[in-house]
C-alpha cells in the first residue's frame, strides 16, 4: 500500500519537480568496481587495479550493512541529477546537503511508495554511508589516495504523532560532489535505467553509456577477462561469462545494443553501439549473418542460450579494444585517445584508398609517428 505524500515547505521549495529532473551519472562510477553487482548481503570487499594506468579501486562493506549495491546508487543518481539542475539554473552556492521528500526520491527512481520501500530507501541510505571506498582516481595533488564514503551523513525528521517521515536530508561525500559538479563530470542516462532489474545488466548499461554514447557508429570494444575485472562481481569468472553472454542474447538494454566477436585468444569481444547507430558505419557482415541479426533479441524464459545464436561480428573498423587504449595510454601519455583516434577518423576519410585491413594496428603506428613528431605538446 503506498503512502501519502507528507508536504513539508522546508523540503518542497528546495528540489526541483520530478517532470523537471533529467538524470545525470557521475563518470567515474559508471566503469569500474565500485558497487555490488548483487542484492545480497555482500560481506567480501573489491580490491581493483588496472597495470595499465595505475587506477585502483578497493571498497570495504560494514560488518553489518555490507556493501552498497548498484540499486543504492540510484539515490547517487539522483543526487547528481538535483546537484546538475541547480547548475544548470545558475544556482551561486551549490550545498552538499539535499532536502527531499522521501515519497518525492522514491517516485524519481521508479521505486514503490509502500511502508517496505521506505525502509528499504533506508537501508540504501546506511549502506552508502558506511561502505568505504580508497582510490586514486580524481585525488587531489597533495594526496596519492583519498577515502570516502558515498554520503557523510543522513537524517531523518519524524514526526512525533504519526511517526512518519517528515522529510530526509543527505550529505553527499566531497569526493561524488566535486566530480559531479565540475565540468564535463556527468553523463545523461536514460530513465530507462531505473527499470533494469538485474545487477549485471545494469553495469553494462553504464559501461555501454560511458564509452559507446558519445562514439557514434564506431561504438566501443571490450573483452571479457577485462570486463569482469572491472566488474567486480563475486564469482568465478566463467560464471560471468556464461550469464553476460545471455544478457547479449536478450539484448534489451534500453539505448544499446551489445554484439560479440572471437579476439586472438579465443575470448569473446564485446562491442557496444548506440541503437540509432546499428547498421551504421565500417562494419561488416559475416558469413551469412543479415541485416536483422542487428536488431535486439529475446529469448524465452525456458530457453537456454546458444552460443551459436549469438550475433557474430566479422573484424570492426574504426573500434578500439580496451586493452588497446590502456596501450596507447600508457606508451603515449599525455594525450586525449579519443582525440587523436578522430584526428586519424578524418584522415582516413580524407582518402578512400585509406582503407587499413587492420585499424587497431594502423591507428597505433600513426599514433606512433605522431607522438613523434608532436610529443612536446602533450599536456
Amino acid at each position: 500500500m503506498s503512502r501519502a505524500r507528507f508536504y513539508n515547505p522546508q523540503f518542497d521549495l528546495f528540489l526541483p519537480t520530478i517532470v523537471d529532473l533529467r538524470f545525470r551519472d557521475q563518470k567515474d562510477t559508471m566503469e569500474r568496481p565500485f558497487f555490488s553487482l548483487s542484492k545480497s548481503k555482500r560481506m567480501k570487499p573489491i580490491e581493483y587495479t588496472n597495470e595499465n594506468d595505475g587506477i585502483f579501486v578497493t571498497v570495504q562493506p560494514h560488518q553489518d550493512y555490507g556493501m552498497a549495491t548498484i540499486w543504492d546508487a540510484d539515490i547517487l543518481i539522483w543526487a547528481a541529477s538535483v546537484l546538475c539542475d541547480m547548475k544548470n539554473r545558475g544556482a551561486n552556492d551549490i550545498p552538499r546537503e539535499l532536502k527531499f521528500q522521501p515519497h518525492d526520491l522514491l517516485k524519481a527512481i521508479s521505486r514503490s511508495t509502500g511502508g517496505k520501500d521506505y525502509a528499504q530507501l533506508r537501508d540504501s541510505l546506511e549502506r552508502l554511508k558506511t561502505t568505504v571506498v580508497t582510490t586514486n582516481i580524481r585525488a587531489k595533488r597533495s594526496q596519492k589516495t583519498t577515502m570516502f564514503s558515498w554520503i557523510d551523513q543522513w537524517d531523518d525528521l519524524i514526526d512525533a504523532k504519526t511517526r512518519e517521515s517528515r522529510g530526509l536530508t543527505l550529505t553527499v561525500s566531497d569526493w561524488f560532489y566535486r566530480g559531479v559538479t565540475e565540468d564535463g563530470g556527468v553523463l545523461s542516462i536514460d530513465p530507462a535505467y531505473f527499470s533494469i532489474t538485474g545487477g549485471r545488466e545494469r553495469w553494462l548499461y553504464r559501461v555501454a553509456r560511458k564509452h559507446a554514447g558519445g562514439n557514434g557508429a564506431n561504438g566501443f570494444a571490450i573483452s571479457m577477462p577485462v570486463l569482469f575485472e572491472k566488474s567486480g562481481a563475486e564469482g568465478t569468472y566463467r560464471r560471468f561469462k556464461f550469464e553476460t553472454l545471455k544478457i547479449i542474447q536478450r539484448n534489451d538494454l534500453p539505448g544499446y545494443s551489445l554484439f560479440i566477436r572471437s579476439e586472438s585468444d579465443g575470448e569473446p569481444l564485446i562491442h557496444m553501439l548506440r541503437r540509432d547507430s546499428v547498421g551504421q558505419g565500417d562494419q561488416q557482415e559475416a558469413g551469412q549473418t543479415s541485416k536483422q541479426s542487428f536488431r535486439p533479441r529475446t529469448t524465452p524464459p525456458c530457453q537456454a542460450p546458444r552460443i551459436q545464436d549469438l550475433p557474430l561480428l566479422s573484424p570492426i573498423m574504426r573500434a578500439l579494444s580496451e586493452r588497446s587504449i590502456a596501450k596507447f595510454r600508457h606508451e603515449f601519455p599525455g594525450w586525449d585517445v579519443y582525440a587523436l583516434q578522430a584526428t586519424f577518423n578524418e584522415w582516413l576519410d580524407a582518402d578512400p584508398e585509406r582503407t587499413p585491413a587492420n585499424y587497431e594496428a594502423a591507428f597505433y603506428g600513426w599514433v606512433r609517428q605522431y607522438h613523434a613528431e608532436n610529443r612536446f605538446q602533450a599536456s
